[in-house]
């Protein structure tokens, strides 16, 4: 049992450092408890360039937990198995550059369009979205018993009725919560030809869902398109993409909350950069939401299409 003097230290500690050492919790990767980075800017975005993105479109980015692994949805050829597929590109290390990417196969893909893909914080699950028979549009899931094994995956299950519906599910990302240890997943749904808006459900660690999905209102515009969630390890701060009033055409947008168990702060464009007078799309935060991965039909620099492009910012204080 922690004494009052344990907690004023660890919340001091929270307050004004930011931590270095990740910890685990049942197993499952717990982060340090990270500053709001409420006082930072983003890098101006850089292409990832060659192999990963070509003159097909690259989207839907999502990094491993150690860095080495670059999931992503595309539509290239030759090597696809259906219309979008999933590929993974590695690396030795984090200052290495990429491989040339690999698509995941036939156990994952199928011949229908397979994007959006999210791995969980202990790289035991991925998320992604399938057209494949059985819906018009929903989020699968495919579990692998070896983390580092990028095509070690199984072979992949739609969610229950408290994630897809008649609607359309995409987007999802599987949240490993550092404050309490609920695990949940965020999405969007549309329904045609209406926008789509922000969902949050409760699922296990399995990702099994415990329930139906609630709207997360204060996220969501009533007439706009809201697609995309991504957020940082402690639950504290969400972005994702809209063409809400106030965006260039879509943009980033992001919203913070003092704890998981708080409602979210009314979003603000995340502003140039990492938007441009382009489509921003898909963001991904990564490296303890140091770095951001989004998909981005800007020029120049681009390779044509959307690409997947980088930017970082560094960690401050309230």
């Amino acid at each position: 049992m922690r004494t009052p003097s344990t907690a004023i230290l660890q919340l001091a500690v929270a307050v004004t450092l930011f931590l270095g050492c990740d910890t685990q919790k049942d197993g499952v990767i717990v982060e340090p408890r990270l500053s709001s980075f409420a006082n930072s800017e983003w890098s101006a975005p850089v292409n990832i360039g060659a192999p990963v993105n070509t003159s097909f479109n690259e989207q839907g980015p999502t990094l491993s937990n150690d860095g080495l692994s670059l999931y992503f949805g595309s539509d290239r050829q030759p090597g696809g198995v259906g219309g979008f597929d999933i590929w993974v590109s590695r690396r030795a290390c984090t200052d290495c550059p990429w491989g040339a990417p690999e698509n995941l196969g036939p156990v994952v893909n199928s011949s229908a369009a397979e994007t959006g893909p999210s791995l969980s914080v202990d790289g035991h699950l991925l998320f992604f979205r399938s057209t494949r028979v059985g819906g018009q549009g929903d989020v699968y899931l495919s579990r692998r018993a070896n983390p580092k094994d990028d095509f070690g995956w199984g072979p992949p299950v739609a969610l229950g009725p408290g994630v897809n519906t008649a609607a359309e599910e995409a987007g999802a990302e599987y949240l490993q919560s550092a404050e309490d240890g609920i695990a949940n997943l965020y999405f969007n749904r549309a329904v045609p030809p209406a926008g789509a808006d922000l969902y949050r459900a409760s699922v296990t660690r399995d990702g099994e869902t415990r329930g139906p999905a609630e709207l997360i209102a204060e996220l969501s515009h009533p007439v706009a398109t809201d697609q995309g969630p991504t957020l940082r390890n402690d639950g504290r701060e969400i972005l994702f993409f809209s063409n809400r009033p106030g965006s260039a055409a879509t943009d980033i947008w992001r919203s913070t909350r003092r704890s998981v168990h708080h409602p979210w702060a009314a979003p603000v464009n995340a502003g140039i950069p990492p938007n441009s007078a382009a489509f921003e799309q898909q963001p991904n935060l990564a490296d303890q939401g140091r770095t951001l991965l989004f998909a981005s039909n800007r020029s120049p620099g681009g390779f044509g299409g959307t690409d997947i492009w980088m930017s970082t910012r560094t960690p401050s204080g309230n």
